[in-house]
């Protein structure tokens, strides 16, 4: 994969190869708030039963050979101690697929690797007795052929393909794998990392952040259901006014004019950053006219705390919580020289 690629699929979290258009109609790459209308798992005589966008699954016993084809399902499948048989490559270079957050988690394993387009043929002959394709984009057609291969999980219903919420996509998989109850353990941990945080700061409770980008010379913000800014609504923090009068609900980010980034003047100013991007970060004209940056209130999510927030999962989010929350504390601490001094924020100075 090339680094214009790799950079496009940061700012966007879209799937390589899937047409932005398309992309946009459902994208959410995981939430960090409580699941609505939500995913149906009910037991059935002694079969596990669900509802979905494309039907009906019904699963005579939990799943032990699991392919993964969805583009960051392989995250919860492995906390609740299932190895894949192969896994869908989505972006980074990391082995099998699998990034720093969860590779201790994989072990010595080493599942087969889908990229691009699904090859029913390599799923066929890896006799899974489960296929999750859950936020991997295939349409009701490719569902049908893989459904006579193995039982497949779809999201629910009224969902996008890219938009179910995290914890209730760990729940529903722990069903699915026979490990309800880890599931729900899992998901009550995670939250509680950002219950601790909270806590920690109450005073960014009501105060404005965004999540910015800079991608082939257009600048904006992660809004509405994106991940990333729902990571930080969950730290308690609220969107500026300004951005929230552009951006469209419909849509994960919101493009600016490079004459005005002032939607971007938040209290806390979070640059997703990839490889080659933090250059032309630190070049644009219009930021500094920003408070935030006059004022040492930005921080950089470098390209592996991006990834993490890209795939908004029940382990990479507390991996993102953790890799940031010192910068922001520095960053909204009242002092330009702390912020200045930290690790990640230096890479934007000036």
């Amino acid at each position: 994969m090339n680094e214009a690629a790799h950079s496009e699929q940061s700012r966007s979290g879209c799937p390589p190869g899937l047409p932005r258009r398309r992309f946009l109609a459902g994208l959410a790459a995981g939430a960090l708030l409580p699941a609505a209308g939500g995913s149906r798992a009910i037991a059935a005589g002694e079969d596990l039963h669900f509802v979905h966008a494309f039907g009906e699954t019904t699963l005579s016993k939990p799943a032990q050979r699991v392919i993964s084809l969805g583009y960051t399902t392989q995250d919860p499948l492995l906390a609740l101690g299932v190895r894949p048989v192969a896994i869908r490559q989505w972006f980074g270079s990391f082995p099998y697929g699998v990034w720093p957050w969860a590779q201790p988690l994989l072990g010595d394993a080493k599942p087969a690797m889908i990229s691009g387009e699904v090859s029913m043929e390599l799923v066929a002959s890896l006799a899974p007795d489960l296929i999750v394709g859950i936020g991997s984009g295939i349409s009701e057609a490719e569902y049908a052929v893989l459904s006579q291969i193995a039982p497949v999980l779809m999201q629910p219903a009224g969902l996008p393909a890219y938009g179910m919420p995290w914890d209730e996509l760990t729940l529903m998989l722990g069903r699915a794998v026979g490990k309800a109850a880890l599931a729900e353990e899992l998901v009550a941990s995670s939250r509680q990392k950002f219950a601790d945080a909270r806590q920690r700061h109450p005073d960014w409770t009501g105060k404005t952040a965004v999540c910015a980008y800079n991608y082939g010379g257009e600048t904006g913000a992660f809004s509405g259901f994106d991940t990333r800014a729902r990571f930080l609504k969950e730290l308690g923090f609220q969107p500026p006014p300004k951005l929230v009068e552009l951006a469209n609900p419909d849509v994960f980010y919101t493009p600016l004019s490079p004459e005005d980034l002032s939607p971007l003047d938040a209290d806390l100013l979070v640059w997703i950053s990839s490889f080659d991007v933090v250059p032309d970060i630190v070049a644009l004209p219009m930021r500094r006219t920003l408070r935030a940056h006059k004022e040492g209130r930005e921080v950089l999510a470098g390209a592996i705390v991006a990834g993490a927030l890209s795939f908004g999962s029940v382990l990479s989010l507390p991996f993102a919580l953790e890799q940031l929350e010192a910068d922001i504390a520095l960053a909204l601490d009242g002092d330009p020289s702390t912020a200045a001094r930290s690790s990640i924020t230096a890479g934007l100075a000036p």
